[in-house]
């Protein structure tokens, strides 16, 4: 009896130990954290905001980012279904606690202790949750939970329980840029939150756990258990009876996308003027700023496509590598029967009933299209969340007869893709060799592989894929350097590395007018100097000695530096950066932009062996077409904030200015005044290296460009080691633009410029300049025409017959070819052997 006694009093203390310890140290944390704690009566006083949008310079939406926060809810619009359904979910007990679950903590203590130190589920109310969402970071640390514990105390001092609850309706996220119950009844059914049906209000009461993996678009047989677990538990918990539990779970899926889409695609862009408001503006996705760039709502379309177009030419000429997927289920019910069960331990361990009526809706989820027998619920469901990739359309092959291939498409769409849309697709080898012929449909795909698909101009479908390589495409405006176009992919969806902007790559033969132009510039040459074209063997500071070549092979002996860069002749750009000198010619590079710690400080600076992005390209070319003024390449036109859209930033852009004088600083356009950029070229090197240039499309590497019949437009064609890198830069006076083809790993692409890059150049120029005015810039007073001998580059007599017209600048002409007169006039003056006219005459 005594052994009892002392047992139960030592429990007794035991337990008033425990307690008081407890309550110390609640009370030691309140204590602790109380002073870093935000203050909560600012919730109070919380107003929901308009997101960031951003627009081409003519008002077309391009992106949107931030909550969706015009309309939010109040608590007594929240239908009385879909609080239930969020209790269910989320925090059963929620009208009973006060902020805080004991078990719920009990149980993240548990998940603690065995994860060493990460909370998993956490055990959060719905009160904390609201408290983390506003208050506090999204990390899972012991420090986090503890402050959001104190602060879920302190609301549920300060807020009622509906006012609570109407924050966290307003504020979760669910998937697909929804913010908000309001906004997922938007996006998911297109409907007004009231006109939700049970099953839909269970369904969107699902997301806030996973709003990827329960995802009904994402993972609809996923979505469909954690949907009907929810459904269990309102039975369960008696807000639902019976007869409304059957029809629910027995719910097919009615989930699709419903959003607003951009008036212009451009996401590139939008990420860019994204990034730069998040670097500027705590509230930048709240704060309602409207962010206008510089972007043309008719160029950026064309240039999406030419590179799309060009990505997608390039791919086909190399092979077919495959299907996507491959033995996709057709049903929901048969993909429901291998869903990974994986993060859906608590729904599945609740009661089998679960699993046994998500099957059951699965099955009335069945859907049939005409044209394919059997339900492919499970297709469409695949379909609707695979992203379309630029002109690309996701479908699954439906069948295959003979050669002719039948495919299923968003929409529930049965097409029929004839042999002419599937003879390209020998098999993929490498980037330079490709299998067999396919003899039929059925050696290409089989049923249930999901494929891309592409619409023809004249209708018809032909079978594509996501193109190997990548590319960019950036477009100026010379005079200013507005970013008028931008494409930084094949598609932003399948990759946001934005090549314009972030893959420094070998800029190659592309970068050659920059070394002709030092020379030209400082008056050392001019575009009749002969170099010879002729092997070059050096050391390059390592053991091997360095023997450069022309890309042909050949080599032509003494050469102008028209046909030099016109012929793209490595040999002769090599010898003149020799001429001009190495550190020379890095100081005049540097004008264009081009840092001179990235330029390699070597003669392999001639081939363009210097890694630059497609915008640094874009702009040295914008000088090359503006006369020789140094702009600056900029994105944001303007940003404003608010309601009464307040001027937060107005760009002032400094522009090129062929007629202004040499010390005027600024100049009016338009109405407003701007700042004149620096002139870093003569005006006479910079005209005539776009006539040099102008050779290069009528008789060098870029004769593809001929097809726009325009005689105002010049560029280069650029290809690096191994084929790893296309390029073409271009202009005229309007537009610069540069186009880069390249793979990602920086593998090969068995092509050059002339054929992977140059013809989406040639497409988008082609559809930018339609309908517009040629327009040559006028010829500099310095600059004039002469007749030079074209084997030794030297100026002709009026008496002297022959030759080729060539332009110099005035101030730096060569010297005169001697006359020569022939062998009989020789003999007779008795100066026989000389050859010159001046020991005669």
């Amino acid at each position: 009896m005594k052994f009892i006694r002392t047992l139960t009093f030592s429990a007794f203390w035991l337990l008033v130990s425990l307690s008081t310890a407890s309550v110390l140290a609640v009370a030691g944390a309140a204590l602790y954290f109380a002073p870093g704690l935000p203050d909560v009566r600012q919730l109070q006083d919380f107003e929901l905001q308009t997101p960031l949008r951003i627009f081409t310079r003519d008002g077309k939406l391009i992106g949107e980012y931030g909550e969706e926060r015009r309309q939010p809810v109040d608590f007594d619009e929240i239908p009385q279904g879909m609080i239930d359904a969020l209790m269910a979910a989320e925090d059963a007990s929620y009208f009973d606690h006060h902020g805080v679950d004991p078990k719920g903590l009990a149980r993240a203590a548990v998940e603690l202790v065995g994860s060493g130190g990460n909370i998993q589920s956490g055990g959060s109310t719905i009160t904390m949750q609201v408290a983390r969402n506003y208050l506090l970071t999204l990390d899972q640390t012991f420090t986090r939970k503890i402050r959001e514990i104190l602060l879920a105390l302190q609301m549920e001092q300060i807020l009622s329980k509906q006012e609570i609850l109407e924050l966290y309706v307003n504020k979760i996220f669910l998937g697909h840029r929804a913010y908000g119950i309001a906004a997922a009844a938007e996006v998911y059914y297109d409907k007004p939150l009231d006109e939700l049906s049970l099953a839909q209000q269970a369904m969107i009461a699902g997301l806030p756990k996973a709003p990827s993996a329960f995802n009904p678009l994402a993972n609809a047989e996923r979505a469909l258990i954690r949907r009907n677990w929810i459904l269990f538990r309102m039975r369960d918990l008696g807000y639902i009876d019976q007869a409304a539990y059957d029809e629910a779970v027995q719910a097919p899926i009615t989930a699709s996308r419903h959003q607003t889409k951009a008036e212009v695609t451009a996401d590139y862009v939008a990420e860019m003027a994204r990034q730069y408001a998040v670097d500027r503006f705590d509230d930048a996705y709240t704060g309602g700023y409207r962010i206008t760039t510089t972007l043309d709502s008719e160029l950026q379309p064309q240039a999406r496509q030419a590179l799309a177009n060009g990505l997608i030419a390039y791919d086909t000429r190399h092979g077919w590598r495959g299907a996507e997927q491959s033995d996709i289920p057709r049903s929901l019910a048969e993909a429901q029967e291998n869903t990974d069960p994986e993060g859906l331990e608590e729904e599945l361990a609740e009661s089998p009933e679960v699993m046994s009526t998500a099957r059951q809706a699965a099955e009335r989820s069945q859907t049939e299209v005409e044209g394919i027998d059997g339900d492919v619920s499970n297709w469409l469901q695949v379909l609707e969340r695979t992203p379309v990739l630029g002109p690309l359309e996701p479908a699954i092959v439906a069948s295959t007869e003979g050669r002719e291939m039948r495919v299923l498409t968003r929409g529930g769409e049965v097409r029929t893709i004839a042999w002419d849309g599937l003879d390209w697709a020998q098999p993929y080898r490498n980037a330079r060799y490709r299998g067999a012929a396919p003899d039929s449909a059925a050696d290409i795909a089989s049923p249930g592989d999901l494929v891309r698909v592409l619409q023809r101009e004249d209708g018809s479908w032909r079978l594509s894929q996501q193109p190997d390589a990548q590319g960019s495409l950036v477009v100026l405006d010379p005079d200013t350097g507005a970013i008028l176009a931008l494409q930084g992919g094949f598609d932003y969806d399948a990759s946001k590395f934005n090549r314009a902007l972030q893959a420094r790559r070998q800029a190659g033969s592309i970068f050659k007018p920059f070394i002709y132009l030092a020379g030209l510039n400082s008056g050392e040459v001019n575009p009749a100097t002969i170099i010879n074209d002729a092997p070059v063997v050096m050391e390059d500071g390592s053991s091997e000695l360095w023997r450069p070549n022309n890309s042909s092979g050949d080599f032509l002996g003494p050469t102008r530096l028209r046909v030099g860069l016109a012929r793209s002749r490595n040999l002769v750009t090599i010898r003149l950066l020799q001429t001009l000198g190495l550190d020379r010619t890095i100081d005049f590079l540097e004008n264009f932009g081009f840092h001179p710690e990235r330029l390699p400080h070597g003669l392999s600076l001639a081939l363009g062996t210097t890694s630059l992005t497609p915008l640094e390209m874009t702009r040295g070319y914008a000088v090359l077409s503006n006369g020789g003024f140094a702009i600056e390449p900029w994105l944001i036109e303007k940003i404003t904030s608010g309601e009464a859209q307040t001027v937060v930033q107005e760009a002032d852009p400094i522009v090129a200015c062929r007629e202004c004088a040499a010390d005027q600083e600024t100049v009016e356009r338009d109405g407003k005044t701007y700042r004149v950029a620096p002139r870093v070229v003569e005006a006479e090197a910079a005209y005539l290296i776009r006539d040099m240039l102008r050779d290069v499309v009528e008789r060098g590497t870029a004769r593809r460009a001929l097809a726009l019949n325009r005689s105002d437009i010049v560029g280069k064609t650029g290809t690096t080691n191994e084929q790893r890198d296309a390029w073409f830069a271009g202009f005229n006076t309007e537009l610069a633009a540069t186009v880069w083809v390249g793979k990602d790993d920086n593998s090969s692409t068995a092509e050059y410029g002339s054929q992977a890059a140059l013809p989406i150049w040639v497409d988008f120029m082609g559809k930018a300049l339609d309908g517009t005015p040629e327009h040559w810039p006028e010829r500099p007073e310095g600059v004039v025409s002469r007749r030079v001998d074209p084997d030794t580059g030297r100026l002709l007599h009026d008496d002297q017959s022959g030759g080729i017209e060539e332009i110099f600048r005035a101030d730096h002409l060569p010297s005169y070819q001697p006359r020569r007169v022939d062998q009989a006039v020789e003999q007779e003056s008795g100066s026989e052997g000389t050859g010159a006219y001046e020991a005669i005459f």
